[in-house]
């Protein structure tokens, strides 16, 4: 019985060619979109799992509360691990890491060679164990344990020692510490959230013990024991908290986050040094496009067949007439849905396998091949098949199968209007979800350019951050930005601790030291040329002084409006002023705001100022447009020529501004094209829907054509119905994208607002590409010769 009506559902696909290839192509198409984005799903979903304690690992977050607003950090204090080694009986562990001068790239001196090293950690020992970090060379026991010790990646050692042994080998950093290497680990897979390619050693190093609850800087993990709850240890830590600080001081709480969920759910922390951060709502997007999509192209199948209804009904009929069952007829149209979903996923999985380098470049990944053979990847087709199977099969085979043989031989047999109407309202069904993704593109596209041209307060352009962390000396830093300034090119130059786009310091402001009221402030230690550097608008005052002795204790401050207007005054009325920033300093300068974080987050207080509790580890340098290669050249040559242990590192201001949106152009690109994908489908499906409508009413046309309708008139004639069908689905599909892109817009402080043009446009492109579809096949009917079409009939 199966192999009879295996034969039969092929039989049917060639005899019905072009609905089998609309079928095949749509399903191929919608398929092929889910298993890449069931690709980069799993990928991003498998983040850490390859660490055998994952399931006792949690990171420990910071939650800031009452007047410091309600923000959640990733980083704590240094004393947190400590502390919760001794206190907190629930922890077996606990270790910190700390990226180079918070997050800074460092700088190496290697067999007399200069390199810069982006992902240099300072770690305590324990985080070795936390994390069952293999080694290659070398022991993990105690290869951190002495001060100025230091472990590499495997292709940190590649690097920076070739075919050489790097044990026992010395690393110079930032030109006044040296490292001994003790051993070599096996590289973090990229699904990793520890990035690290050199790790040394926290012993001897500044915060080793540090007892300090405050500087929250420092990524801490800790391992529970064995079979205790995260709630209870959660009690313990707050307990550890109550036990170390005074009530009024305590300004924040802890909270624990396990490691599954760190890659996915700390977009939205600040601080914290992982590179590989994800987001929870872009994977549900994503999963809900490629739902969609395939729901399009499911329906298209559903629509097509019982379109087709009455050709097949004969073939019912005489079926049950011949002895065959309800039951049976629904497993043969099962089976032809089946057949053709197969070769749709074999269409999908070799078109998944072409486009898969095209789909990395699209969403700035690196899945490969092998996890198209892994278990979880294989029992995903079979889920896929059967569930495109049940669906797109679901409605025809139902339908078909309970028509009565007497109905259906009937020569006087018609659709039902129950029939007609649920293909209406699939076709409205697919117009209304083509017409949400429309909007959606074209809104992601409007805050995409919104982001990329708005007055950010500051000029980024021409400017190039080189970073000077390891350029020892007040006279070695001077001399060098004194030849920065004799280029000619160059037009300001400054020494910054950060710059817009990274993180600097955070204190609290506060009118004097006794207030109590304060607000969360970033300080940036710099020097005068700071404002030109970055074009910032002065509105009172003047800049930091050009020169501040050692031993000149006043501390000169620059602060930003929000700030002053925090404070109670104008910015003519705070010069002179004296605030309380950790330690007193006076206002000399006040400037406009400027968006110093990205624009998901409103402007806060800031403050340029010169005492010399950090190090200025970077030099800004604002250059005149034109020749960028020799720019670049003369600055390197002046650079190597002062510091001459150190390797030239540098980066572009705005390059680094628009790194900070890079997760919503990806989303854009994957938008755009996917929305495409999506709409071709649906058209594909009313492709075959006015074929078949063309084909039903041929002898209708030749009628109308002998009796002296027009080509317009026919067209006009076929067209009408499709057209209502797409008005109908823009209306059910505009309020949910509204709705949809309004939440998405939620997630910027800066934003634009939704333009009642974008539906007009939205709705424009749907029915021009419904038109479009449908003309075709209409302009192709009504052309027909109609001696051939009455004949025919």
């Amino acid at each position: 019985m199966f192999r009879n009506n295996l034969k039969v559902a092929w039989r049917n696909l060639k005899s019905n060619r072009l609905f089998s290839i609309i079928n095949i192509v749509g399903l191929s198409i919608g398929l092929t979109i889910v298993m890449m984005l069931f690709l980069f799903i799993s990928y991003e979903r498998s983040f850490d799992s390859m660490f055998p304690k994952k399931d006792r690992i949690q990171r420990v977050l910071l939650k800031t509360n009452g007047d410091f607003g309600f923000e959640t950090w990733a980083t704590v204090p240094p004393v947190t691990a400590l502390a919760m080694k001794e206190e907190v009986t629930n922890v077996e562990s606990a270790a910190r890491l700390l990226k180079h001068n918070f997050g800074d790239p460092a700088s190496l001196r290697i067999n007399n060679q200069n390199f810069t090293e982006n992902l240099f950690y300072w770690v305590d020992k324990e985080l070795l164990t936390i994390f069952d970090i293999e080694m290659v060379k070398g022991s993990s026991t105690g290869a951190l344990d002495r001060p100025g010790t230091v472990i590499l990646s495997e292709k940190a050692a590649q690097t920076y020692f070739g075919n050489q042994n790097p044990i026992g080998q010395t690393i110079v950093v930032d030109n006044n510490r040296e490292l001994e290497v003790t051993g070599i680990y096996k590289d973090f897979p990229e699904n990793s959230t520890l990035d690290a390619d050199i790790m040394a050693s926290s012993n001897g190093y500044w915060f080793y013990d540090r007892k300090s609850w405050s500087n929250a800087s420092f990524e801490t993990y800790c391992l529970l024991k064995e079979n205790v709850s995260v709630e209870a240890t959660q009690a313990q830590i707050d307990q550890m908290l109550k036990a170390n600080i005074e009530k009024e001081g305590q300004w924040y709480t802890f909270g624990l986050q396990p490691l599954e969920e760190v890659h996915l759910y700390s977009a939205s922390f600040a601080s914290g040094y992982a590179s590989r951060i994800g987001d929870i709502n872009e994977v549900r997007n994503l999963t809900y496009l490629a739902i969609l999509i395939l729901l399009i192209a499911c329906i298209n199948y559903m629509n097509l067949t019982t379109a087709r209804s009455q050709k097949r009904s004969k073939e019912v009929g005489i079926s049950k007439t011949l002895g065959a069952s309800s039951k049976s007829l629904v497993w043969r149209f099962y089976l032809e849905a089946g057949l053709i979903t197969a070769i749709s996923i074999v269409l999908g999985i070799v078109l998944t396998v072409l486009l898969l380098p095209s789909f990395n470049a699209l969403t700035n990944q690196n899945l490969t091949m092998d996890l198209l053979l892994t278990p979880p990847f294989l029992l995903a087709i079979l889920g896929i098949w059967v569930v495109t199977t049940f669906f797109s099969g679901l409605y025809p085979s139902l339908y078909l199968s309970r028509f009565l043989p007497k109905e259906i031989l009937s020569p006087s047999l018609k659709q039902g209007k129950g029939n007609l109407l649920i293909r209406k309202g699939l076709v409205v069904m697919q117009f209304a979800a083509s017409a949400a993704l429309i909007v959606g593109v074209m809104v992601i596209y409007q805050q995409t350019k919104y982001i990329q041209n708005k007055n950010l307060g500051f000029a980024a352009d021409n400017v190039m951050a080189i970073s000077i962390g390891g350029l020892n000396g007040d006279e070695n830093r001077n001399a060098l930005e004194q030849e920065f300034k004799k280029l000619s090119e160059v037009t300001a130059v400054s020494m910054v601790q950060g710059y817009p786009g990274m993180d600097v310091s955070g204190r609290t402001l506060r009118k004097n030291s006794t207030d109590e009221k304060g607000i969360n402030i970033q300080t940036n230690v710099s020097d005068e040329g700071v404002l030109e550097a970055l074009k910032l608008r002065l509105l009172a005052g003047k800049s930091l002084p050009k020169t501040k002795s050692k031993t000149d204790t006043l501390v000169e401050v620059v602060l930003n409006k929000k700030a002053v207007d925090f404070l109670g005054y104008s910015p003519e009325e705070a010069i002179g002023k004296e605030v309380f920033i950790g330690v007193p300093q006076t206002i000399v300068g006040v400037v406009d705001d400027f968006n110093y974080e990205s624009l998901h987050q409103p402007i806060g207080a800031y403050a340029f100022h010169n005492n010399s509790s950090e190090n200025k580890s970077h030099m800004l340098v604002r250059f005149k447009s034109g020749n960028l290669a020799n720019t670049v050249a003369d600055l390197k040559s002046t650079f190597t020529s002062v510091a001459t242990h150190l390797d030239f590192n540098y980066s572009f201001l705005d390059q680094n501004i628009a790194r900070l949106y890079a997760k919503e152009k990806r989303a854009g690109r994957i938008s755009v094209v996917f929305c495409m994908l999506a709409i071709f489908v649906a058209a594909l499906g009313l492709f075959g829907l006015a074929a078949y409508t063309a084909e039903q009413r041929r002898k209708e046309i030749g009628i109308r054509k002998v009796l002296g309708a027009s080509v317009a008139k026919i067209s006009q004639m076929l067209s009408t119905d499709f057209t209502k069908l797409v008005f109908v689905g823009l209306v059910i599909g505009f309020p949910v994208a509204y709705f949809s892109m309004e939440n998405w817009l939620e997630g910027f402080a800066y934003r634009i607002q939704i333009q009642w043009w974008v539906f007009a446009l939205a709705g424009c492109i749907a029915l021009g590409i419904a038109l479009v579809t449908v003309s075709f096949q209409s302009i192709r009917a009504a052309l027909a010769n109609p001696t051939k079409s009455l004949r025919t009939e």
